[in-house]
């Protein structure tokens, strides 16, 4: 079989799309507006952009459901600010995660709403999750406009990590990251780790 996206509706090469590149991780973005609000989001469009600088890089869709043709908190409140933290999450947290994924009001605290607690920043004026193994304090770099999405790049300023998850000469421990992929409308945990080449492989 084959399909050309030029004569597939979007949704449907995007269901191609998301369940073809996985596992994905996840970008828990927290962000503030200049009133104040705290939002906080996931993304799985999602990965690192450059080794020096440090910079990650997210794809923000327009709204969907109920807030379909608008633009999202995340990428209003960095256009904004010009900042955001990346938090990554470890699997306990899934449940968390898929609520702050709603259509919430723009005024709405996520945190309050998912039980997390929010913590200050060192350099960035977005809070972190206290409850995430590893939080990512960034600055925008540049976003760039990709059709109806956005890729939003930013320069990584501080980097945090419990110490429980970090192994010796910056290494992360994976194995109690128990890190959170996204494959498709499901989600899965990483248990299996291996290196390659690797014989018992079929």
């Amino acid at each position: 079989m084959k399909f050309d996206p030029s004569r597939v509706e979007t949704d449907k090469v995007y269901k191609l799309l998301s369940g073809s590149v996985v596992p994905r991780p996840i970008a828990w973005v927290s962000s503030v507006s200049n009133e104040g609000n705290l939002n906080l989001a996931p993304f799985s469009f999602f990965t690192v952009a450059s080794r020096n600088p440090p910079m990650l890089c997210i794809s923000v869709g327009p709204g969907v459901g109920e807030r379909r043709g608008t633009v999202k908190d995340t990428l209003e409140n960095i256009r904004e600010t010009k900042e955001f933290v990346i938090n990554i999450s470890s699997t306990p947290l899934g449940n968390k995660v898929q609520q702050t994924s709603e259509n919430y009001p723009s005024d709405v605290d996520e945190f309050t709403e998912a039980g997390l607690t929010p913590v200050s920043s060192d350099k960035v004026k977005p809070m972190r999750i206290k409850e995430t193994p590893i939080q990512m304090e960034c600055v925008e770099n540049q976003i760039i406009n990709l059709g109806t999405d956005h890729l939003i790049i930013g320069e990584m300023v501080m980097y945090h990590i419990n110490k429980e998850f970090y192994q010796q000469d910056y290494k992360v421990n994976l194995e109690r990251l128990r890190p959170l992929g996204r494959l498709a409308n499901q989600f899965s945990e990483i248990k299996h780790l291996f290196k390659l080449p690797d014989d018992t492989l079929k």
